[in-house]
């Protein structure tokens, strides 16, 4: 299969696409608290114009596909469209990111489906912090996704946030779980994507003071090698059968080799998490345009794409990054 290469010399082979922009959460870093505006219905891709768009980059050499949100088991019909994405010839991997509110149930049907790994986002182990950040009282919901996730053995990432003044006091508790869990926790630097609420910083937790907390508990935690295209720098604690990930998400010292793109709920086709999309894909569909012309487009945007995510913000028409993290898709 040919790869499509970008610009700058790296190849695409990841998607990250965004099927809804609902969440039944709010939490306070991703939307204010009353909610964001949600785009109706008829303005978001529908499931068969997101399986046409996968296929097409699928011929284009993506072959990793990762279903985010909001949170995307809000949204019916997700269940067939993985079994849609299951028969595409070429698609080696399909991940999914979830809160984990609705999901439990589900897992059996996940190892059916063979997806390949889930991220499960939880910012703490304690159920009033979880309130007060995600402003609902679904912590044992959340946790009980957990525990099948572990019971079928689907490989598993925690992503945390971490939060000064809210949940600082989580990071080691939440690193405990790989002592014996065979799970990854990974910390995540706070973005600035809440809708359009400001939110105060009384520290920013970079990925270097992160590491530094968690060396004054594991002294003798260690560096693991980084997969191609990480966006994580990896840990282990000796004796832990799990491992700790460091994203250093607003930092963005991963550009250099980022591998994906992203589609929004109403089809914005970016191709860094810091632009304001360079076209829309679901308008292209409706237009029309055949899978070649479609294709033509996508390689166009590819030999136009920012170094990094500084770079992509800077190019920003509509002014600095502020939508929800809902609406983006992670």
């Amino acid at each position: 299969m040919n790869r499509v290469i970008d610009n700058h010399g790296r190849p695409i082979s990841y998607l990250r696409l965004a099927v809804t922009d609902r969440c039944n959460l709010r939490c306070f870093y991703c939307m204010p608290e009353e909610g964001i505006k949600y785009v109706p219905k008829p303005h978001l891709l529908t499931w068969e114009e997101m399986e046409r768009t996968i296929r097409i980059l699928v011929n284009m050499g993506v072959d990793k596909v990762r279903l985010t949100g909001g949170e995307p088991f809000v949204r019916r019909g997700i269940m067939d469209f993985l079994e849609e994405l299951n028969k595409i010839e070429g698609l080696r991997q399909i991940n999914i990111t979830t809160n984990g509110v609705l999901t439990a149930p589900l897992i059996p049907e996940f190892q059916r489906l063979g997806i390949k790994s889930v991220n499960l986002s939880l910012d703490t182990l304690d159920r009033q912090r979880f309130f007060d950040i995600t402003r609902r009282d679904e912590f044992q919901n959340v946790w009980q996704t957990f525990e099948a996730l572990q019971e079928y053995n689907i490989p598993t990432k925690l992503n945390s946030v971490v939060m000064s003044g809210k949940n600082t006091e989580d990071i080691i508790p939440m690193a405990d779980l790989t002592r014996t869990h065979n799970v990854s926790v990974r910390f995540i630097e706070e973005m600035p994507f809440n809708g359009d609420g400001a939110h105060e910083y009384q520290e920013f937790w970079n990925y270097r003071k992160i590491l530094e907390e968690l060396k004054k508990t594991y002294p003798g935690i260690y560096k693991l090698p980084d997969p191609p295209a990480s966006t994580s720098y990896n840990y282990q604690i000796p004796g832990h059968k799990g491992t700790i990930g460091i994203i250093a998400a607003f930092s963005r010292t991963f550009c250099g080799t980022c591998n994906r793109l992203r589609i929004t709920p109403q089809g914005q086709f970016k191709t860094c998490l810091y632009d304001d999309g360079v076209f829309n894909i679901k308008d292209l569909l409706r237009q029309g345009l055949d899978d070649a012309s479609v294709t033509q487009r996508i390689f166009e945007a590819l030999q136009h794409r920012a170094k990094d995510g500084f770079e992509a913000e800077a190019r920003r028409t509509v002014g600095l990054v502020s939508e929800s993290m809902s609406t983006i898709g992670g």
